[in-house]
């Protein structure tokens, strides 16, 4: 079996799972959120609150607030938690999903942008998940309980891309070892802003949850926060004013891919999270700015897709590797910039 501590690894999430949603009423007078909280939570002590609170795990109007802060009137209140709700239960559903490969061991599916891969905050069905719940619905293995049964690694919802899921618990946990030790083999392309002056690097810098807003990850390059975290690029084109690249994970971390391009100024094109859902680059002029307007709204997601995926056969011992071709929306985008750049000089 593997470590408590390599399963703890893997599940790092970006995810926090909604526990309460509060909206004060309009006449409610200045009140402490613990003794508020307090009030409305059945079977719950002050000190559990406080202790919540001291995690920013309590949220008002989406902001982490202390456990002294006073409510006002309209303010929505949320209790989040790493945990899941108990009464959550994973429901099989028919979802379509477009599968690579499948053996008695594991399946390796290529997930499409937009689709959830298991549930949490504000996603409690129609995710990947729930739909191996229903092919996968004669594995014991899917019939546990267990709120990611099969899961080894994770990608976000607006990133596509390749996924190996566990059919059996000797799967999982061979698979996750590779991926704990980083023998699994991971490339993801993507659109990036700006221009790079060299054709390769590596980018190091331990990534954490962000101090003020913790639905982003934050990069502490002193090491003072957060988990190490290596990142490997390559360009593969210059399209101007911004470039297709690739990249290869040492580690997996959430978001990794994605903080780390902004730490070094290049974000992820249309990426809402980190900033490149701005226009970054470029001129002043209002052509190119309707220009690059009308690319977010042909991929109205981050530029990123998980390509490519190699690992060992639990079983077999064979490795195993898979390929992708990059999705319509993003290779529509990268034709668009291509044929911007051939038409005009740029700065």
């Amino acid at each position: 079996m593997v470590s408590e501590e390599i399963i703890s690894e893997l599940n790092e999430s970006s995810e926090l799972f909604e526990h309460h949603r509060f909206t004060v009423d309009k006449g409610q007078s200045l009140l402490r959120i613990d003794k508020f909280l307090f009030n409305k939570i059945e079977n719950i002590s002050r000190s559990k609150i406080q202790a919540a609170a001291e995690a920013s795990c309590i949220l008002v109007n989406e902001t982490p607030v202390k456990s002294n802060y006073k409510v006002k009137p309209a303010d929505v209140i949320s209790v989040v938690l790493p945990q899941p709700v108990y009464e959550l239960q994973l429901i099989p559903q028919n979802i379509p999903l477009n599968i690579l490969y499948e053996d008695d061991s594991l399946i390796v599916v290529n997930k499409e942008a937009g689709l959830v891969v298991h549930p949490g905050h504000g996603n409690y069905d129609g995710t990947l998940i729930n739909g191996l719940m229903y092919h996968l619905k004669d594995y014991p293995l899917f019939k546990a309980g267990e709120m990611r049964p099969g899961l080894v690694h994770r990608i976000d919802k607006n990133t596509s891309g390749i996924l190996v899921i566990a059919k059996t618990e000797f799967a999982l946990n061979h698979l996750a070892k590779q991926f704990y030790d980083r023998t699994s083999k991971r490339s993801y392309v993507a659109l990036v802003w700006g221009s790079f002056s060299e054709p390769e690097g590596t980018i190091e810098g331990n990534i954490g949850r962000n101090l003020k807003d913790r639905l982003k990850m934050h990069v502490f390059p002193d090491g003072s926060e957060g988990k190490h975290a290596v990142t490997h690029y390559k360009v593969i084109e210059n399209l101007g004013y911004i470039t297709l690249i690739e990249c290869r994970l040492e580690t997996g971390r959430t978001h990794q891919m994605r903080v780390h391009m902004e730490y070094i100024g290049h974000p992820i094109f249309n990426d809402d999270r980190y900033g490149g859902d701005r226009i970054l680059k470029g001129t002043t002029f209002s052509k190119y700015k309707q220009f690059v307007y009308n690319c977010f709204e042909v991929m109205p997601r981050h530029a990123l897709h998980a390509k490519s995926l190699g690992f060992v056969h639990p079983v077999t011992g064979k490795e195993m590797f898979f390929d992708s071709e990059i999705p319509a929306d993003m290779t529509k985008v990268i034709e668009k910039w291509k044929t911007y750049t051939n038409s005009r000089d740029l700065d």
